[in-house]
């Protein structure tokens, strides 16, 4: 039988492999001299809206909360919906709650719109820091 996620549970769950690989990034990018470049601050000089978020996922990872939130709020956003989302995904898997209810379809239109607003949040953040406004 597949087990349905939800959204958040999803996110969750993706967080905890962001954790995961934000503990090795720096040992990998001192054993190896490889990066991860920004393509739109690359190509433009301008940042994008995600910028930042490996430098905060490695910041959380070593416990620089402030620093972490001075490079892209985002991770820590998505670091406490994944220390929320991971007990309830072990509670639903060991049957002691229920599975997740179908979104609405205005749910999920208020969903797509939070998440828009918050993506040029992210971006008039990123532009600010960067100099740009």
């Amino acid at each position: 039988m597949r087990r349905e996620y939800s959204i958040p549970e999803r996110l969750g769950g993706f967080g905890v492999a962001v954790a995961g690989a934000a503990s090795v990034w720096p040992a990998f990018t001192a054993g190896t001299g490889l990066g991860l470049p920004c393509p739109l601050r690359w190509a433009t000089g301008i940042p994008c809206p995600g910028c930042g978020l490996t430098t905060a996922a490695v910041d959380l990872a070593h416990g620089r909360f402030l620093a972490s939130l001075g490079d892209n709020p985002a991770a820590m956003a998505l670091a406490i919906l994944t220390v929320v989302m991971v007990p309830l995904i072990v509670l639903r898997h060991l049957g002691l709650v229920a599975a997740p209810a179908p979104w609405s379809a205005r749910a999920r239109r208020r969903t797509y719109v939070a998440a828009a607003a918050a993506a040029v949040a992210s971006w008039v953040f990123q532009l600010h820091r960067f100099g740009f406004l």
